[in-house]
């Protein structure tokens, strides 16, 4: 009786030393910053990992009061392109920490 409660408490050990890599994980990717793009850099969105937008850029070349369509897609696309490169950092990074794990 008293070998399995020596094993629980390995295990919770071992639990809670991930968890606090992971927090440190996150923490360091929240801090990251992620730029994503619209074609030939005529927008730009800038975002921490935390998904706040920090910054977004447009060319003055792309502001045409004619086609603002236009304009409204490539501040989309840049918008999205950071966030789809944030959730592959945030996989790549806190992935290990969850493979496997049911609810991640």
């Amino acid at each position: 009786m008293m070998r399995g409660m020596g094993n629980m408490q390995g295990m919770m050990k071992q639990v809670q030393k991930m968890q606090k890599e992971m927090a440190k994980a996150q923490e360091a990717l929240n801090e990251k910053e992620f730029i994503g793009e619209a074609t030939n850099q005529l927008v730009t969105a800038t975002f921490t990992g935390d998904r706040t937008m920090k910054d977004l850029i447009i060319k003055e070349d792309v502001v045409d009061p004619e086609d603002v369509d236009m304009l409204q897609d490539l501040v989309i696309m840049a918008v999205n392109d950071a966030l789809v490169k944030i959730e592959k950092e945030t996989e790549a990074t806190l992935g290990k920490y969850t493979k496997g794990m049911p609810g991640f």
